[in-house]
C-alpha cells in the first residue's frame, strides 16, 4: 500500500482589531507533507515506513491587548521559521466494522525519530535578537484511525495520534554566542487533538 497527506494553511492580517485585541499585523503559513509505503506480511497487518516534512513561518509586526489605562500589552517585529523531518516505521492492522466492505478501523503503532532546526528574531536595530535551535526526537506512539474504501483499489482515511514514550533534546545559540539546552522524557498515552491526519490509501 502507498499513501499520504498533505497540507497547508495561510494567514494575513493587516490592521486587523477585534474587542480588545488591536492594531494586528501578522503573517503567517504551515505546511505539510506526508507520504508512507507498506506490505502486507499477512491478512489485515502490514509494515511500513512514513516520511515527513512541515514547515512552519510566523511574522508578528504589531500586536497591541488593550485591557484598561492600567493595563495594556505591546508586541512587535517577532519573526519565527521551522523546518521539521520526521521518519517513522510502523507497524498497522486492519478490522472490518461488522459486515461491512467500506468502513473498517485500524490501529498503528509507530517508532518516530525527528530532527527540527527553526530560528526566531524579536525587535529591530540595536534591540535586535536572534536565537537558533535544534530540536531532537524519539518518540513511540499508537495511532487508531477509520478507513473508508471509495474503490477496491483506493480508501480515504483519518486518523489521530496518541503520544506514547518520547523523549526530547534541544540545543540553542542565541546571538551567537550564549548556549543552552534542554533534556525531557515521559509517557503520555492521551489523545493528541492536534495530530488528526486526513489522507488517502492506494493498494496495489
Amino acid at each position: 500500500m502507498a499513501g499520504g497527506s498533505i497540507a497547508f494553511n495561510e494567514w494575513d492580517d493587516d490592521n486587523l482589531n477585534y474587542l480588545v485585541l488591536k492594531n494586528i499585523d501578522f503573517e503567517g503559513h504551515t505546511f505539510g507533507v506526508s507520504p508512507y509505503f507498506g506490505y502486507f506480511v499477512a491478512n489485515n497487518t502490514a509494515i511500513g515506513a512514513r516520511f515527513n516534512y512541515s514547515r512552519y513561518y510566523f511574522n508578528l509586526g504589531q500586536f497591541d491587548l488593550n485591557l484598561g489605562e492600567d493595563f495594556n500589552i505591546s508586541l512587535s517585529d517577532l519573526y519565527y521559521l521551522e523546518h521539521d523531518f520526521d521518519a517513522s516505521a510502523f507497524v498497522r492492522t486492519y478490522m472490518p466494522l461488522g459486515k461491512s466492505k467500506v468502513f473498517g478501523f485500524f490501529s498503528e503503532v509507530d517508532l518516530t525519530y525527528s530532527h527540527a532546526k527553526g530560528k526566531n528574531t524579536t525587535g529591530s536595530g540595536t534591540d535586535f535578537e536572534g536565537t537558533m535551535e535544534h530540536v531532537n526526537c524519539i518518540q513511540l506512539g499508537f495511532c487508531p484511525g477509520l478507513t473508508a474504501f471509495a474503490t477496491d483499489f483506493m480508501a480515504v482515511e483519518c486518523s489521530v495520534g496518541v503520544m506514547g514514550l518520547q523523549y526530547k533534546w534541544k540545543d540553542q545559540k542565541t546571538n551567537r554566542v550564549e548556549t543552552g539546552r534542554s533534556r525531557s522524557g515521559g509517557a503520555n498515552f492521551k489523545i493528541n487533538l492536534f495530530s488528526i491526519n486526513l489522507g488517502m490509501t492506494f493498494y496495489l
